[in-house]
C-alpha cells in the first residue's frame, strides 16, 4: 500500500482511508467495531463532519485514549465565525480530543479569502493559532470553486468528488493542487455507489501520488475489500482498464451522484434515488427496484410542479427535473417490458 503526505501538512499515511458519513447509519457498536477493525487492518486517516449527525461521537468512542495513533479530519457547514466557533467546539467535545488534524469548510459556495468579509477565513486561523486546528482545508462540489481555492494558495487541502469518471477539466485541477503543494481528498471515488469495482477504483486512485482516497464505509464487508488492498496492492492492468473504459462509455454525461444536497423535494419524490434509477437497474440489477413500493415511488415524479428548488440545491448544477423525467419515461418501458435489463 503506497503511503502518501497530504501536501504541506506533513500528514502521511496510507492511500486507502475512512469516510464516516455512512456509519451514523449503524449502531455505536457496529460503528466502533468497522472504525477499530479500519486501524488494526492499517487506515489512519478518518473523515467526519458536524453534519453527520452522531458520526463524530462514534469516532470519539472508537479511539479514546489512542488519539495521536491516527488522523482526524472534521468539517463545519457554518457560514459565520459565530457559528463556526460553536461547532467546532462540539466537534472537539464529540470526539474527545482537544485538536483536530484537519479542519474544512463543508461544501463550500465560494473560496474564503482574507478580508472578503465573511470572516471565515479568519476564523480558521485563529483556531488554528489556538492549537485546536492544525491544518485547514475546504471541500466543494463545484469545479469553478474549486479551481478558485486551488489558485487562492490559501488552503493546505482540498476535498472534493474524484473518480475514474472524472473529466478532463477536474484532471487538469487535480494536477494543478499537486503543483500547488495541496493535498488532495478524494471524496465520492464510487461516485454515489456506482462505481462497483473496488480494485478499478483503487488502480485509478494509486496513480496520484497526492490523492488521499476516503471510502464511505457502512458495513464490515465493504472495510474487508478496502483492508484487502494492504496486502495485495490495486494494479492498473487491462482488466482494470478495461472496467474503467466500459463505466466511462456508459455513465458520460450528466448523472445524478447521490449526495442528497438537492432534498427535501416540495412533492416528496426521492431525488437522490430517483434521478438515477436506470443507472441503478442496469448496473445493479434488482427485481426490488421494479416492486409495487418504488413504483409507485417513481411515479411521484409526475407530481413534480417545477419549482426548481432543487436545482438551486444541487451541487453540480443538474437540470434534475428533465433527468427525473426522463427516468421516469425509461423506467416505464421497463416495467411495460419494452425495454431489456
Amino acid at each position: 500500500m503506497k503511503t502518501i503526505t497530504l501536501g504541506r501538512t506533513g500528514i502521511t499515511t496510507p492511500q486507502n482511508a475512512f469516510g464516516a458519513l455512512p456509519i451514523q447509519r449503524v449502531s455505536t457498536d457496529y460503528a466502533v467495531m468497522l472504525l477499530r477493525k479500519a486501524y488494526e487492518g492499517g487506515m489512519t486517516f478518518f473523515d467526519t463532519a458536524r453534519a453527520y449527525t452522531d458520526s463524530e461521537e462514534k469516532i470519539g468512542v472508537a479511539f479514546e485514549g489512542m488519539r495521536d495513533k491516527v488522523f482526524i479530519a472534521s468539517k463545519t457547514h457554518a457560514m459565520t465565525p459565530e457559528e463556526a466557533r460553536a461547532e467546532l467546539e462540539t466537534t472537539l467535545r464529540n470526539l474527545k480530543t482537544d485538536y483536530l488534524d484537519l479542519y474544512q469548510l463543508h461544501q463550500a459556495p465560494q473560496c474564503f479569502k482574507p478580508g472578503d468579509g465573511t470572516g471565515m477565513y479568519e476564523f480558521l486561523l485563529e483556531a488554528k493559532e489556538q492549537g485546536k486546528v492544525r491544518h485547514i482545508g475546504i471541500t466543494a462540489h463545484k469545479i469553478g470553486v474549486a479551481e478558485e481555492v486551488v489558485a487562492s494558495g490559501l488552503y493546505e487541502t482540498l476535498q472534493y468528488p474524484f473518480n475514474y469518471l472524472a473529466t478532463e477539466r477536474e484532471l487538469a485541477m487535480v494536477k494543478a493542487c499537486g503543483e500547488a503543494g495541496m493535498g488532495f481528498i478524494a471524496m465520492k471515488g464510487l461516485s454515489g455507489g456506482l462505481l462497483n469495482n473496488a480494485n478499478a477504483c483503487m488502480a485509478f486512485m494509486s496513480q496520484f501520488d497526492h490523492v488521499l482516497p476516503i471510502w464511505g464505509i457502512q458495513r464490515e464487508s465493504e472495510l474487508d475489500e478496502w483492508l484487502a488492498f494492504f496486502d495485495k496492492e490495486a494494479v492498473m492492468d487491462d482488466a482494470a482498464a478495461a472496467v474503467i473504459d466500459k463505466d466511462r462509455k456508459e455513465l458520460a454525461g450528466e448523472f445524478c451522484r447521490s449526495c442528497g444536497y438537492c432534498m427535501p423535494c416540495t412533492m416528496d419524490i426521492q431525488i437522490r434515488n430517483c434521478a438515477r434509477m436506470i443507472q441503478l437497474i442496469r448496473r445493479s440489477p434488482s427485481q426490488n427496484y421494479l416492486s409495487p413500493a418504488w413504483q409507485a415511488e417513481m411515479e411521484k415524479i409526475d407530481s413534480c410542479i417545477g419549482c426548481g428548488v432543487c436545482m438551486t440545491r444541487c451541487p453540480y448544477e443538474l437540470n434534475i427535473p428533465e433527468l427525473l423525467k426522463k427516468n421516469l419515461a425509461d423506467y416505464r418501458k421497463i416495467v411495460s417490458g419494452e425495454i431489456k435489463i
